[in-house]
C-alpha cells in the first residue's frame, strides 16, 4: 500500500534522520492501534501510517521515493539514480555498458514489522525486577504451511521471469550510450520465487493473524518511561523472513509511602512529640523488610536518616540507591485534661509562654464528650 506522502503521513520533515522517523512512527502506532482505539477511522489510519513508515525506513525505498516520488516505489526509476549516485564503480559500468556483473541482489521477503505495548508495573515490581504476560495482536507464522506460504506437500520455485533475483533489468539507448535500469520482477513482486500453489489459511503470505502472549523479564531498577525492546519478539516476516521486535513501554504505579528520587526513596516518617523530644528506638517497614532506626533525644522535623543501600538498583549494574527518612514530628491536636495540664506545667518549667486554659462552658461541653 502506497500512501499519499510518507513524509506528511508522519509528521515528519524531508530531512529527517532515522531515529526522528522512528519516534514520529511509534508515536502514532500507539494513538492508532486497533487494540487500543476503537475509532472506525483508525484502522486506516495506523495501515497508512504503517505503510509509510516501511518507506522511510528502508534506505532503498526511500531514496527511491525522494527522486521520483510515488513512481519510484512502483517502477525502476530509482535504479537509474543509483547507478549514478548511489552505487558503486560496478553499478557505474553496468549503468552505461551493460557490464555483466551478474545479477542484481535479490529482495526476497521483507522484515517482519515492529510492534509496540505498554505495561504497567507495582512500585516493587520496577524496583526489584519481575516476570510479567504481555498479549499482542500481531503476524505469526503459519501453521498450516510452516510459514512457506505453499500449500502443504508443495513448495515454492524459482521465479522463471527474475531467475530468482527479484529484479528485471531493461537495457536502452540514450545518448550517453547503453543504459540499464532495473524494477522489482513483475510475476513475483521481487520476491525472487514464485508459489503456484498459495496455503489456503495465509493466501501464500507464510503468516496469519492472532493473538500471542509471553512472558516479559523486566529488569530490576526500571521506571516509568523506560522501553524494553525484546528482539524477534514482533511481527513474523512474509514467507520465514526474520521476524521483527517488540517494544514495552513501561509504567509504574505510585507507591503509597515511598517515592522515587532517581536511585533513592524518599519516605517521610511520622513521630509523636514525645519520641522526637526523649528519643526512641522505631520500628521502620522498608521494601526489603523491618529495620530499627535510632531516635536521638531532641530530634527535629526535617532530620533526614539515610540508609545505604536500600534504594532502587542500577539497571543492568552493580549496587543500590539510598533510602532517605525524613522525620515529621506530629504535634498533638486532641488533648486530655491531664495531657493539657501536663504540658502546661512543661511549659511554666521551660518558662515558654503559652496561650491561657480555655475554662469557659463550651470548653468543658466539649472536654466531657473526649
Amino acid at each position: 500500500m502506497a500512501p499519499r506522502d510518507p513524509y506528511a503521513v508522519l509528521g515528519v520533515p524531508r530531512n529527517a534522520d532515522g531515529d526522528d522517523i522512528k519516534r514520529a512512527y511509534r508515536k502514532l502506532a500507539r494513538e492508532l492501534h486497533p487494540d487500543t482505539n476503537p475509532d472506525k477511522g483508525a484502522e486506516e489510519r495506523f495501515k497508512e501510517v504503517t505503510a509509510a513508515y516501511e518507506i522511510l525506513n528502508d534506505p532503498e525505498r526511500r531514496r527511491r521515493y525522494d527522486a521520483f516520488g510515488a513512481d519510484g516505489l512502483r517502477a525502476g526509476a530509482g535504479a537509474d539514480a543509483g547507478a549514478f549516485f548511489g552505487g558503486g564503480l560496478g553499478d557505474l559500468f553496468d549503468a552505461f555498458f551493460g557490464g555483466g556483473g551478474g545479477g542484481g541482489s535479490r529482495r526476497g521477503p521483507a522484515r517482519g514489522s515492529d510492534h509496540e505495548v505498554g505495561l504497567v508495573l507495582e512500585f516493587e515490581e520496577a524496583v526489584f525486577g519481575a516476570q510479567k504476560e504481555v498479549s499482542v495482536r500481531t503476524a505469526v507464522t503459519c501453521e498450516t504451511c510452516t510459514g512457506t506460504g505453499a500449500s502443504p506437500g508443495t513448495s515454492s520455485t524459482t521465479c522463471l521471469q527474475c531467475a530468482g533475483a527479484g529484479e528485471v533489468r531493461a537495457v536502452r539507448q540514450s545518448i550517453l550510450g547503453q543504459m540499464v535500469t532495473s524494477r522489482p520482477c513483475p510475476r513475483c513482486n521481487g520476491q525472487g520465487e514464485h508459489i503456484a500453489s498459495p496455503c489456503a489459511d495465509c493466501r501464500g503470505e507464510g503468516r496469519v493473524l492472532d493473538e500471542r502472549s509471553l512472558m516479559v523479564e523486566v529488569p530490576a531498577g526500571v521506571d516509568s518511561g523506560s522501553t524494553l525492546r525484546i528482539q524477534g519478539q514482533g511481527a513474523a516476516g512474509p514467507r520465514r523472513a526474520p521476524p521483527g521486535d517488540l517494544y514495552v513501554h513501561l509504567e509504574v504505579k505510585d507507591h503509597p509511602r515511598f517515592a522515587r528520587q532517581n536511585l533513592d526513596l524518599i519516605h517521610d516518617l511520622h513521630v509523636p512529640v514525645t519520641q522526637a523530644a526523649l528519643g526512641a528506638q522505631v520500628e521502620l517497614d522498608t521494601l526489603d523488610g523491618t529495620e530499627s532506626l535510632a531516635l536521638e533525644a531532641g530530634t527535629q522535623t526535617g532530620r533526614v536518616f539515610r540508609l545505604r543501600g536500600r534504594g532502587v538498583p542500577h539497571v543492568g549494574g552493580r549496587g543500590r540507591g539510598d533510602l532517605l527518612v525524613q522525620i515529621v514530628v506530629d504535634t498533638p491536636t486532641r488533648l486530655s485534661a491531664e495531657q493539657e495540664r501536663l504540658l502546661r506545667e512543661l511549659a511554666a518549667e521551660r518558662d515558654e509562654a503559652v496561650s491561657p486554659a480555655d475554662t469557659g462552658l463550651f470548653s468543658k461541653i466539649r472536654s466531657a464528650f473526649k
